[in-house]
């Protein structure tokens, strides 16, 4: 049924109440059918209204369970299947909370993410955030509320950029749907559901530090957003390079060119190049440089072939390689100048392996990088952990 209760259902709806002999639902729900002969049993908590419905049924009792929306789209009818025989039951579902939020913003959403929040963590709902969803209907409860859910988007650092709209008592004479500010903390109806629609233009970029760019200002993959070198590791890069003014830096395997900036911001008189295999990425890091105000040489090929015409280098960046990280090593190490560095990212064992192979008689130094960040939960914080990244700098 929707908010109106008596008043939102059909027909044949409204039959099969007339016919029930025990009527189960929330008091406010109940609160719209006192007209009816059915006995009322208010539902408290779900696995003792159950077992005495159940037992009810099963003494003769014609049961009505009164459901808002959709009972099988995140509602009681997950319950009634396993507490009932499937042949017993017939579904009468209204338009779904979710349906209207689409339906109110106008909205397609066929390839709209669900997902709830009711009862649940957050887990669920931050990777669809990482992986860069396009649309998300969150359904939310007290404790998760259309704040906490902005605290946790504003907390994970995305590269995707996100509206918020909170849609309140859909389908009700109260009805009410506004975008909501990052700082929002309510009130909020008891009743709503969250829609998040990412955004496609680039935000702005307020004042930056001279090191460590947020992640979420990078232009980025837009089926991948996550796939980047994050900030907390990017700084510990920076830092095993030892950068100089006025050198020549290499960035193989650059995808959006985000240390390739960082290193032409901090050593403007430098020349940058920024190796990359993808046209997306050779895109992306032209973007990138745009956006941030530096030169940064976009070199469209695979190392180590697309190295020979560039000038030798003091610094190398490795950030990809796969397969052919040895080869690209080797030709690394010849052509970089007395006294330079070499700094590679490793995701991988296998990767790790292959490097620790090729450097072998080399002087180089190995750190692991774990970090977390802090997520909300509720009221409280957690620790998420970041994927691990083995940093070798040879010297």
């Amino acid at each position: 049924m929707g908010l109106t209760g008596w008043h939102s259902l059909t027909a044949p709806q409204r039959l099969a109440l007339e016919q029930a002999t025990l009527l189960v639902g929330s008091r406010r729900q109940l609160a719209s059918f006192t007209h009816l002969p059915a006995e009322h049993l208010p539902l408290t908590t779900f696995t003792e209204t159950l077992r005495i419905a159940e037992a009810r049924w099963r003494g003769g009792d014609r049961l009505a369970v009164l459901a808002s929306g959709d009972p099988l789209c995140f509602g009681i009818g997950r319950l009634l299947l396993a507490q009932f025989p499937a042949e017993s039951l017939v579904f009468h579902p209204h338009v779904s909370a979710l349906q209207l939020a689409f339906n109110r913003l106008k909205l397609p959403w066929q390839d709209a993410v669900l997902t709830s929040v009711h009862g649940r963590d957050l887990e669920e709902l931050s990777q669809h955030l990482r992986q860069g969803a396009e649309k998300i209907a969150i359904l939310t409860d007290g404790v998760h509320n259309p704040g906490a859910i902005a605290a946790l988007y504003q907390s994970l650092d995305l590269p995707s950029r996100y509206q918020i709209w909170v849609c309140e008592n859909l389908g009700g004479p109260d009805e009410r749907v506004w975008r909501l500010p990052l700082d929002a903390q309510g009130p909020f109806a008891p009743l709503n559901v969250v829609v998040m629609v990412r955004q496609t233009e680039a935000e702005p970029l307020p004042p930056l530090p001279l090191l460590g760019i947020s992640d979420r200002h990078f232009l980025t993959w837009p089926d991948r957003p996550g796939l980047m070198t994050k900030r907390e590791v990017r700084i510990a890069i920076l830092g095993e390079l030892a950068l100089m003014p006025g050198q020549v830096v290499w960035d193989i395997g650059a995808g959006t060119g985000s240390v390739a900036v960082e290193v032409a911001r901090l050593c403007p008189d430098s020349q940058v190049f920024a190796i990359e295999k993808t046209a997306m990425g050779i895109h992306l890091i032209g973007q990138n440089a745009q956006r941030f105000g530096v030169t940064v040489a976009a070199i469209a090929g695979t190392a180590p072939t697309a190295l020979t015409e560039l000038p030798d280098p003091d610094r190398i960046f490795i950030g990809g390689g796969g397969q052919d990280l040895a080869t690209i090593l080797s030709h690394s190490h010849s052509r970089l100048k007395p006294g330079g560095r070499i700094v590679i990212a490793l995701a991988t064992l296998e990767s790790l392996q292959i490097a620790l192979t090729a450097l072998q008689g080399q002087d180089y130094q190995v750190l692991q990088w774990n970090v977390a960040r802090s997520h909300p939960i509720a009221h409280l914080h957690r620790m998420a952990p970041l994927n691990p990244v083995t940093l070798i700098t040879v010297m």
